[in-house]
């Protein structure tokens, strides 16, 4: 019998309550996406600029502060620095004021500043995400976006007056249920990135109305009460198309991935006719402005990996990009160095975080800025930013003290260092980082198996980056499943056999595939020899691809057949039950690995109920499939905001020196491995290592089983699950961060058994829901036969007859015939389960 969810790692609300999601305030579902790509994030390079009324100078925001600056100019001049971070300035129409967004105290707030004097106000402060604020023309009112209303993405105006806000201000959206079935998005429409019409009576937003995939297309509504709303244009947008009206009122710009992979500056006229496009290149071209005059359009580009900021003429194309060389600081700045050594004393790749006293983070002003997507209140002010480096960086702070925090993966304790930076030089500072366990040395090559280097970030990724950003980590293997952001694929021109020229020894990047089904489940497709399976998704409603074929089930047949190993990504953040039927219940690995289609099985990944991703894979171990643990971080390695770094949740695998791909992947399909966010696991069973099988004669007996627990973060309980049970609770060292023991264990029946660790509550440097780690089973065949539960085994066939149904219920078939084989493939798993449960 398999205990409850609670039994195995106990209530996941309890476990994970300290750490919550930055600006939870937002109630779209999906929130990753529009973070990054809608709500503002640091980078080090420019982003969101305006031009001022005389077309002389910008303001943009850079490293979390506003600066100004003329384009023809090298110098930089801050105007805006702390306590938070500030973002998105438009211009007032007299030029005296700047409106701007501003992240603190756990919202953001719209507020103005004062160019003469300095002085910064509040004009919008309700504790809502208050972002993308646009000045009228008259200067008397801003347009903006919020989540004020219902967490909901809606357009407000307020009016301003001298001293700041007259009055509240007012939503001029429409509250409406849209009763289509989004998947990325509310089932609520939603508004955003409103631009005014020259004489202030309409403005020009985006809004998903009618629509089911993408953001939204263009819409003009009355500016003073939201009505007389059409639409003028529509394509898919993903949250960055921005569109901006020029003061001729003729004229509208905006960002466009139409019929490509980036986005680029496109032209359409202010009723949405026949766009043109204006820039090229495979990089995303963002956030245009206008010039006054019209002669000019200032963008955000990421041609060179970091963001940059770039004008356009647009008359004749030519482009010039804003470069700062000197930069003029409000407050007095220190510089100081840093490096970081091996035990020997050789510079090495690292993670690092730099904190001052405010909360804020800093990195150098060519790192690409990282910030994690959650965080405990009680532990800091804003989440927990970071930055990669060879080894060696450089940063100039303002002056006060700093914390400085220093990782590289789980194999390395964390060091952290307070240092006072004084104005002008400093002494460089020093970090040696001692070896947690050296699990190399014994064979071991740690692997994420689930990365995306593109996927719509604020960055421009390539596969020299990410071996960068996976030495860092001190990660061996990269999986890039390669995959659609809805109608893109980002990173389709990667793909190639083998590893990325990029690779050297003890690094490897490889592209694979994601292929993306909302209906039958997410599942990689790893060490793909001759090309990625495309389209690369099906079940997707209101498409040209609404069938439910491709199952998963031919899409492994097709991966198997060109030596490619595959398995289900992020799978479960609540525990299924097939008894409800008020949810949906059609994910299909326990079909398809009753087919024998499934090589792994993300044990850890990008879930937040690690507890029913356990149970599943509980219950399908007690029929007698063996499923091998492999882990993923869904990392979307382009992105300034994402949940973990590259290898956050890594897979270590037995397969001994020298690292090679195909001998890594058969290794991890055969089951020695073991998933983790942190802790290093060790185990054998009677002598047998992880993934091997333990024959015993009939009758009572006894294994030994010895263990092992290595951990650069505090665990709270070192566990033995034998057949879906914790058997054993081990002690563990005085630091909870060791183990070491040897138990004999009683079998009496086949079944498995694993060895787990886990924490009660988030803790750094595991940026997760909770310290985790877990090996693959050990197998134990007693008198040749097979583990089996029927209790287990019905339940899985309780839960294909709820995928029956909604299969039969389903009306986006292409042909008859298609109906009747995934009927077919539902009966033929349903069958071997019947037959393990007799």
């Amino acid at each position: 019998m398999l205990l409850p969810a609670t039994c195995l790692l106990v209530a996941g609300g309890t476990l994970h309550a300290q750490r919550a999601g930055v600006l939870r305030q937002v109630k779209t579902p999906h929130p990753y996406y529009f973070r990054e790509m809608l709500i503002p994030q640091v980078t080090s390079g420019p982003s969101g600029a305006a031009w001022s009324p005389d077309g002389g100078e910008l303001v943009y925001s850079m490293q979390g502060s506003l600066w100004r600056q003329r384009p023809e100019d090298r110098e930089a001049r801050q105007i805006t620095d702390g306590p938070g971070y500030d973002y998105q300035p438009d211009w007032s129409p007299d030029g005296r004021r700047v409106v701007y967004a501003s992240y603190r105290d756990d919202a953001i707030e719209l507020r103005l500043l004062d160019l003469q004097s300095g002085r910064s106000s509040p004009l919008v402060a309700n504790g809502a995400v208050n972002i993308e604020p646009r000045w009228a023309p008259d200067g008397a009112r801003v347009a903006y976006t919020s989540s004020a209303h219902e967490g909901l993405w809606h357009v407000f105006v307020v009016e301003v007056g001298a001293d700041g806000p007259k009055g509240e201000s007012s939503r001029i959206t429409a509250d409406r249920d849209s009763g289509l079935p989004r998947y990325y998005y509310h089932r609520k429409d939603q508004y955003f990135s409103p631009t005014w019409s020259p004489d202030g009576r309409e403005l020009l937003l985006v809004s998903n109305q009618r629509r089911v995939w993408g953001s939204g297309g263009f819409w003009r509504i009355d500016a003073s009460d939201g009505k007389n709303e059409r639409e003028i244009h529509y394509e898919e947008t993903t949250w960055k198309a921005k569109p901006d009206w020029s003061r001729d009122g003729r004229r509208v710009v905006y960002s466009s991935y139409l019929g490509r992979q980036w986005n680029q500056l496109w032209l359409t006229t202010s009723d949405g006719d026949n766009p043109l496009q204006l820039t090229y290149g495979e990089f995303d071209a963002t956030a245009p402005r206008w010039s006054p005059g019209g002669d000019r359009i200032a963008y955000v580009s990421n041609e060179r990996g970091n963001t940059s900021l770039w004008i356009l003429e647009t008359t004749g194309g030519a482009r010039r990009e804003v470069r700062v060389e000197r930069r003029r600081h409000l407050h007095p700045v220190g510089t100081v160095r840093l490096m970081v050594t091996d035990a020997a004393g050789a510079q090495m790749p690292a993670r690092m975080s730099v904190v001052g006293s405010d909360g804020r983070s800093f990195a150098p002003d060519d790192a690409w800025r990282h910030a994690d997507d959650g965080f405990d209140r009680s532990e800091r002010r804003y989440e927990y930013g970071y930055f990669h480096t060879k080894g060696t960086a450089s940063l100039t702070v303002p002056a006060g003290n700093y914390e400085i925090e220093v990782s590289r993966g789980p194999e390395y304790r964390v060091v952290t260092r307070s240092v006072d930076v004084m104005p002008g030089f400093n002494p460089p500072v020093r970090v040696s980082l001692p070896v947690v366990d050296d699990v190399e040395a014994r064979g071991w090559y740690s692997g994420d198996l689930h990365v995306h280097m593109n996927y719509g970030g604020a960055y421009r990724n390539d596969p020299t980056r990410l071996a960068l950003q996976a030495r860092a980590e001190d990660l061996h293997v990269v999986e890039n499943l390669i995959v659609n952001k809805e109608g893109r694929v980002p990173d389709v021109a990667w793909f190639r056999a083998g590893p990325d020229p990029a690779s050297r020894p003890g690094t490897l990047i490889v592209h694979g595939e994601e292929f993306h089904t909302s209906f039958w489940g997410h599942v990689g497709l790893l060490g793909l020899k001759e090309h990625l399976v495309l389209p690369g998704y099906a079940a997707y409603a209101n498409t040209g691809l609404a069938s439910l074929q491709p199952t998963n089930s031919r899409v492994f047949d097709i991966a198997h057949a060109q030596g490619a190993v595959t398995g289900y990504v992020h799978p479960y953040d609540a525990d299924p039950d097939p008894g409800d039927t008020t949810r949906a219940l059609t994910h299909a690995l326990p079909v398809d690995l009753a087919l024998g289609k499934v090589d792994y099985y993300e044990a850890v990944g990008f879930v937040d109920d690690l507890a029913a991703t356990a149970t599943v894979w509980y219950r399908l171990l007690n029929c007698g499939f063996r499923l091998a643990a492999g882990a993923g971080t869904d990392a979307m390695a382009n992105f300034a905001s994402l949940r973990g770094p590259v290898g956050m949740n890594r897979v270590y695998v037995r397969s001994g020196a020298p690292l090679e791909h195909r001998r890594w992947l058969s290794a991890l399909k055969a089951g020695r491995s073991f998933a983790t966010n942190g802790p290093l696991l060790g185990m054998t069973v009677d002598g047998k290592d992880l993934g091997g099988e333990v024959a015993l004669p009939a009758g009572a007996r006894e294994v030994t089983v010895k263990v092992r627990l290595r951990s650069n973060v505090q665990v709270d309980h070192l566990e033995l699950v034998h057949n879906g049970r914790v058997i054993r609770r081990l002690p563990l060292a005085d630091d909870r961060r060791s183990a070491t023991a040897t138990v004999r264990v009683p079998v009496d029946r086949s079944g498995w058994v694993l060895l787990r660790a886990r924490g009660d509550k988030a803790r750094y440097p595991t940026l997760d829901i909770f310290p985790y780690a877990t090996t693959s089973p050990i197998y134990l065949t007693v008198a040749g036969k097979p583990a089996r539960s029927p209790e287990d085994a019905r339940y899985f066939v309780r839960w294909i007859d709820r995928m029956r149904a909604s299969v039969d219920a389903h009306e986006g078939w292409n042909s008859d015939a298609e109906r009747v084989e995934t009927l077919d493939l539902l009966a033929r798993a349903r069958a071997e389960y019947e037959r393990r449960a007799e």
